[in-house]
């Protein structure tokens, strides 16, 4: 069986108060169900239907939970017990197949609730009765203030809607409210057979502030009303509210002691955000200074640039400078080749003009036009 949620009722895994809630409600439709035959809608284990089983003439349970099926099926073996899985909305039985159905806290539950009273309308006899509960949805609401909505319920009733909702398909309907009362019990210790007595103070029942609200809902008329009292085995109020005083005080003291666990790890957080934030200005500080020299060290780039661009500037200016010497340069070099060339060939004329002049001079014509005083005079070279 799947672990006890809230939604579906486990024997002995649920705390007596939630227990006895459920069986109460059981011991309210028993008193109908003597010698007849008796549907319970939304059975789950089983342990109700077992308790009607115990005077009725046969009992069929029907939920749609195959696990909840195979535990009722296993826990609760009777012959005038009939376990079925299906859905409570569209039942596999013909018209008019039983004198009385229940159904405990299963309306809430069901997306197509009104098909399923329709559906109970239909397989119940001419003088059969429903007998059906459901949350009040006001208080409900009140005790999940921290949790939020149940997630399980489909749809919550308020007391009007339900009763509304149910005079809608049954004309005759009696309406009841289910709520954990104090009460003091005189139990005699030994049994004497007389029953037992009941006197409730009248002080009008609010269904505003009811825990649960219940209504027996028939086609022919209804012969009464009668309030109904449960007080289970584990019913000693005061003992278990010691319990739950000593209870809620263990829980007390846990919840200081994580308390004082929390504070002590609050501390050391506030230390260590401390520390982190002293690490984190020192971190700001280094990257400010940073950003500064950064700053600092973009400026001298942009000096540097503007130095490179300046003397880049003055190079070509120079280049211009030293390609115009250049090509002056190259100028007078052709200049003096042509002077050496003249020079060259000059020389080659005058020293060949001395050597016709020395031939002159040595020629016997020469010295006998001196000696003759004829012709010009050449000088010594």
């Amino acid at each position: 069986m799947s672990e006890f949620t809230g939604e579906r009722v486990v024997p002995a895994s649920v705390d007596p108060d939630l227990w006895n809630e459920h069986v109460a409600r059981y011991a309210f439709a028993a008193r109908l169900s003597p010698a007849k035959r008796v549907l319970d809608a939304g059975c789950g284990t089983g342990f109700g239907a077992a308790r009607l089983a115990a005077r009725a003439a046969r009992v069929t349970g029907v939920d749609t939970s195959r696990e909840a099926i195979e535990y009722a099926r296993a826990h609760y073996p009777d012959p005038r017990l009939e376990f079925l899985r299906g859905d409570v909305s569209r039942m596999p039985f013909r018209d008019e197949s039983f004198d009385l159905v229940s159904a405990f806290e299963v309306i809430e539950h069901l997306r197509d609730w009104r098909g399923f009273l329709r559906e109970a309308r239909r397989v119940l006899s001419p003088q059969g009765q429903l007998v059906i509960s459901t949350p009040n949805k006001l208080y409900y609401a009140e005790s999940r203030l921290q949790t939020g909505p149940n997630p399980f319920h489909w749809h919550e009733f308020d007391f009007p809607e339900f009763r509304d909702a149910l005079r809608a398909g049954f004309p005759h309907v009696s309406l009841f409210i289910q709520n954990h009362a104090a009460g003091l019990v005189f139990q005699p210790l030994e049994a004497n057979g007389e029953g037992a007595e009941l006197d409730i103070e009248e002080a009008g029942a609010n269904p505003e502030e009811a825990h649960f609200l219940v209504a027996v809902c028939a086609t022919s008329p209804l012969t009464g009303s009668p309030a109904f009292a449960y007080v289970p085995a584990t019913g000693n109020l005061l003992r278990e509210r010691e319990q739950h005083i000593e209870k809620l005080s263990l829980e007390i003291q846990a919840k200081d002691q994580w308390l004082t666990e929390l504070r002590e790890e609050h501390r050391l957080l506030v230390e260590d955000f401390r520390r982190q934030n002293t690490l984190l200005e020192d971190s700001n500080q280094w990257a400010r200074d940073l950003s500064r020299q950064l700053g600092e060290a973009q400026q001298r780039i942009v000096e540097l640039q503007r130095e490179v661009e300046e003397k880049t500037a003055w190079a070509l200016e120079i280049q211009k400078v030293l390609e115009q010497k250049g090509r002056e340069l190259l100028d007078c070099i052709e200049r003096l080749d042509r002077a050496e060339a003249t020079v060259v060939e000059r020389s080659n004329w005058a020293m060949q003009l001395d050597a016709e002049l020395t031939a002159v001079r040595g020629s016997r014509w020469h010295r006998l036009g001196r000696k003759l005083r004829l012709g010009p005079e050449i000088p010594e070279g």
